[in-house]
Parts: structure tokens; sequence; C-alpha cells
């Protein structure tokens, strides 16, 4: 479970970038910090199966991208600020990110290539708040690793079982396909990716 810091007032992105501390993991929802709880050594797998991936992908195509390992994303609208658990970021806009060389913070779509977000107990960040959010943002592509089939059913259907959901940012709204099982997985940023579901969710089991 995530655990939620008290705190006297809410705080401003610029508060929480000031004070956020190094090598501890947090994030801001509508001005309130959250600390994120240590990962499990399956999320933790899954999470670098995916950057080695698709890094070897990018590489593989000469194109300007890089995985971090803490750059935050800020919507425009609101006092928040995330930490996916993989983000592909193109270089070549980070001269026009007026929070990067600071605070190695990203607010424009155009900075990012895609978001991966593996799901936890807190499912309902990264299916509704997240998802809203890196829609409003412009992220092309997003998705959803729900590798211990945990999200809602209206999600991932009855009985539960592990999914992984692509969105596509179409005219400006996530159009999303689920992939389980076999299925290999249709990305739009790499679509000579070849990569089932069943290999991603296996990764964290090796």
């Amino acid at each position: 479970m995530v655990q939620v810091l008290a705190q006297p007032q809410l705080v401003t992105f610029a508060e929480f970038a000031d004070w956020k501390p190094e090598n501890r993991f947090y994030e801001l929802y509508n001005g309130v910090i959250v600390e994120m709880p240590q990962p499990t050594g399956d999320h933790e797998d899954i999470g670098g199966f995916l950057a080695e991936t698709i890094t070897a992908e990018y590489l593989r195509l000469n194109l300007p991208y890089r995985i971090p390992k803490t750059v935050l994303v800020k919507p425009a609208s609101a006092e928040s600020a995330y930490s996916p658990d993989v983000l592909v970021l193109n270089r070549s806009n980070l001269v026009n990110e007026p929070l990067w060389k600071k605070s190695a913070t990203v607010v424009q779509g155009a900075s990012i290539v895609m978001v991966i977000e593996g799901v936890s107990t807190n499912w309902r960040d990264d299916y509704l708040t997240k998802l809203r959010e890196y829609e409003e943002i412009g992220i092309p592509e997003y998705w959803i690793v729900d590798y211990l089939g945990i999200g809602g059913r209206r999600f991932i259907g009855n009985p539960k079982q592990p999914t992984i959901f692509v969105h596509e940012l179409a005219d400006g709204e996530y159009q999303v396909t689920p992939f389980r099982g076999g299925d290999r997985l249709i990305s739009p940023t790499f679509p000579e990716l070849v990569l089932t579901a069943n290999q991603i969710f296996e990764a964290g089991k090796e």
C-alpha cells in the first residue's frame, strides 16, 4: 500500500521538487506527497525486462530516445508529478522543457515517446488517475501492465486475469487494446517489436 505522508498543507510542484530527497521515491497527487512503496522483485524484473527490450529496439533503429531512472512527468493542469516504471524520452525535445535542467521533469507530450506502468495494489492510480493525466499531456503511447490481474473487473474481466493494455493516442483520446497470454503486443511506436504478453509476465518468474 502507498503511504500518504502527513502534511500540514498542500504543496506546489515547485515546493515538492525542492524538497524531494534523492534515492527515495515519491509522487505528487494534487498537492499531496505520496511515498511509493518498495516494489516487489517481480515488479522490478518486469520493469527491467521491458526497459531492456525497448532500449534494444530504439538503439537498433538509431532513434534519439533514452529511458531515464527517476524523471518526473508533470501534467499542466494539476499540482501532480509521477515517476513511471518505464519512461521513454525523446531527447531531441528536452531543449524545450522548462523544468528539465533544474528538476529533471517533463511536461510536454513531444518529449515522451511512451510510458509503462506496472500495476500494484493502488491500481486505480494507473487505470484512472494517470491514464487521464497522460492523455491530457498528449503522451502517444501508454501501457498498463497488470501482471497480477488485480485491476477492476470492468477492465480485466471476470474471472480476473493478467492483462496488458496498450493505449494509443488518436485525436486527443486514448484507444485501448488488451493483450493476454500468447497475444503479440502491437506497439504504435515500435511496430516491429516482437513481444507477447506471456513473455512479459514470465519475466517476473525466471
